[in-house]
């Protein structure tokens, strides 16, 4: 029996991943006293329906409950039943946005302040996020991307890191992104702007790509940006972090950004990172 255990921050999209392992055939439970994931995993097992995939959602809704999790996790091992954590996260300010958006108030916040609720239940989550199998950071997921993630991971069996890349392409004339982790300029490369023919074109156009790519210098840049955030990524998740911003620059953000942002997120999508993509400059 496949058994997957759902947690993660208030506000991360817990609620949509049951929809969507349920559109998986998968039983779903929400909001499950940790103290009965035993209990409850084994009359799964002992069913005389076929029952064979089964996920549940326990979060900091259970109040004091939530404590029991510990527990109930090592008695699932103790019984045998193989099971797997799936942690659902997001940046603070995102959480704070969208529970902004939902008018409703975050089930830690005492005060009426979101952050305060968000920062405690961090803390109160963090034993729990070390431990778990998937963690998916859903910060600048658009509709779907969270299905897609899930049907990689728990469908198509593919090995996937704990680490979101969130590429972003931009013109500096309009600022670096405040959240990025990592900043590179390509101002050196070869500007297509200055082509009549490629000016009003994006490098989402084969025809900027390969103005762009066809000099020496850009391949070699590529090349060796590769070599380093290939070095890079694996110590980034030793290290814990699960969503890494990489923000690539030219002067506009229509063509080179673009063009090499794609070019990344082609190569470490191929590697089975978790990839998202997107232009902030491309149509201004």
């Amino acid at each position: 029996m496949e058994f997957v255990i759902i947690t993660g921050m208030s506000g991360a999209g817990k609620s949509q991943a049951v929809k969507v392992l349920e559109d998986l055939n998968y039983y779903c439970m929400d909001n499950l006293p940790p103290m009965l994931l035993p209990n409850f995993a084994e009359l799964c097992k002992a069913s005389t329906k076929s029952v064979d995939k089964v996920a549940v959602v326990v979060d900091i809704r259970g109040g004091i409950f939530f404590n029991d999790l510990f527990t109930s996790l090592g008695v699932l091992s103790e019984k045998g039943i193989k099971y797997c954590i799936l942690y659902l996260d997001a940046s603070d300010d995102e959480l704070v946005k969208r529970y902004k958006e939902l008018r409703r108030p975050h089930p830690l916040s005492e005060t009426g302040i979101t952050l305060d609720g968000i920062i405690e239940e961090r803390e109160i989550l963090k034993d729990v996020k070390q431990k778990s199998d998937y963690i998916i950071d859903t910060t600048s997921f658009k509709l779907g991307r969270l299905k897609e993630e899930i049907t990689r991971i728990f469908i198509e069996g593919k090995i996937s890191h704990n680490l979101t890349i969130s590429l972003v392409s931009f013109g500096y004339k309009y600022g670096i992104p405040s959240d990025s982790d990592l900043v590179f300029d390509v101002r050196f490369l070869a500007n297509p702007y200055y082509v009549e023919t490629l000016k009003q074109l994006t490098g989402n156009n084969k025809e900027v790509q390969d103005y762009v790519m066809n000099y020496d210098l850009s391949k070699v840049f590529l090349h060796k940006l590769i070599e380093l955030l290939e070095f890079l990524l694996p110590n980034y998740i030793q290290e814990g972090k699960t969503n890494l911003v990489i923000s690539i620059g030219c002067t506009g953000g229509k063509h080179r950004s673009v063009t090499i942002a794609n070019r990344l997120a082609d190569h470490f999508g191929n590697e089975n990172y978790r990839v998202t993509i997107s232009h902030r400059d491309e149509l201004k």
